[in-house]
């Protein structure tokens, strides 16, 4: 989520995001698209689409979602199968729940 607070950040750690305060009914939604596409792809079946599509994601919005959900989870894979490390500040930024600061175009 674009401005999570440190708690959803806190709460995703803990695995249980659904306790966080705040959360939209569009967040849960794609917080729960996410958490099954991401745990069992193979399970996903069109009712897990459904809160989406309630709230108007057409298909391009929910193929949007599924590739976003998709390169994330490629990305870290690759990233945890080279062995990468953080850099030190997205490391503090994670352990302190502080959002990193954009650069400002030049």
């Amino acid at each position: 989520m674009e401005g999570a607070s440190g708690g959803f950040v806190d709460a995703i750690k803990r695995g249980s995001w659904r306790e966080a305060p705040g959360l939209s009914e569009r967040d849960i939604a794609l917080c729960t698209v996410a958490e099954k596409m991401s745990a069992n792809p193979t399970k996903m079946v069109e009712e897990d689409w459904r809160p989406l599509r309630d709230m108007g994601f057409d298909d391009e919005a929910c193929l949007e979602v599924g590739h976003i959900i998709g390169i994330f989870n490629y990305l870290t894979r690759m990233a945890d199968g080279f062995g990468l490390l953080l850099d030190p500040g997205t490391e503090k930024a994670g352990e302190t729940g502080v959002a990193l600061e954009r650069a400002a175009a030049e």
